[in-house]
């Protein structure tokens, strides 16, 4: 077993890996939690190594709770951060600090993919958008609702609107297709809008990266993207990897 894992906590799910050589994740897990927080997932967990690196979205509680099994499993426990600048990689916000570290360590793994810019899309519960030039500059980004968040929001204000089905459609004939249409949809167009103005902005046209659980129903309508599995664990990868070297 290898002696250093990472960690990804994210609102709904745990995302852990082993740390290989060279500074890439080995095989990915995942477990998902909810009020009743990782307990009934622990038994998924490794069992010791030497260091665990996480970043977390999650809120505080879950947090703690993970660092709390994570202390009795590894020597040390290594929480990360956005920092203003790591690895080539500097961010546009004037206070880093409020830039999620999920969104941070997405930025890292595509900047050491070369080949910028890039369009980074991530699809959880928000839907983030990133802009990273070919140097590694960091144009600031948007936060919205993911398309499921959006269906949950709309049935929780009206329960008689479904929460899930329907299929997508340019114009629906039925109240689920219109409410995956249109949501899915809001969606879409606040991506294609980014990739216009990000092009504008740099003069050329930046490479579209899709991540997260729900990237793939965008993928689907969005044929010029790279669908990329586990791109913040892969960021998180590169930090530990970067900050073992220093």
């Amino acid at each position: 077993m290898t002696g250093r894992w990472l960690f990804d906590l994210g609102n709904t799910r745990l995302k852990f890996a082993p740390l290989l050589a060279g500074g890439v994740p080995g095989e990915t897990m995942a477990i998902a939690h909810d009020q009743d927080g990782l307990a009934a997932g622990s038994g998924l967990l490794p069992q010791g190594g030497a260091t665990a690196y996480l970043a977390s979205v999650a809120s505080a509680t879950v947090t703690a709770a993970l660092q709390q099994m994570l202390a009795t499993r590894f020597r040390r426990v290594v929480s990360v951060r956005t920092q203003p600048e790591f690895a080539g990689v500097r961010i546009a916000y004037a206070d880093p600090t409020r830039l999620g570290v999920d969104r941070f360590l997405a930025l890292l793994a595509a900047h050491a993919r070369g080949d910028g810019p890039w369009l980074l899309v991530g699809v959880g519960t928000a839907l983030t958008i990133d802009l990273l030039d070919r140097d590694g500059r960091h144009h600031g980004g948007r936060i919205a609702p993911s398309p499921a968040l959006m269906r949950t929001a709309l049935h929780q204000r009206a329960r008689q609107l479904p929460e899930v089905g329907g299929r997508y459609a340019e114009f629906a004939d039925d109240t689920q297709s219109a409410l995956a249409s249109g949501c899915e949809g809001a969606a879409l167009a606040l991506v294609e809008r980014s990739q216009v103005e990000a092009a504008r902005l740099l003069g050329s046209a930046a490479g579209l990266l899709l991540h997260g659980g729900g990237a793939s129903e965008l993928a689907a309508r969005l044929p010029q993207a790279e669908l990329v599995a586990h791109l913040v664990l892969q960021g998180l990868a590169c930090w530990a990897h970067a900050a073992c070297d220093e």
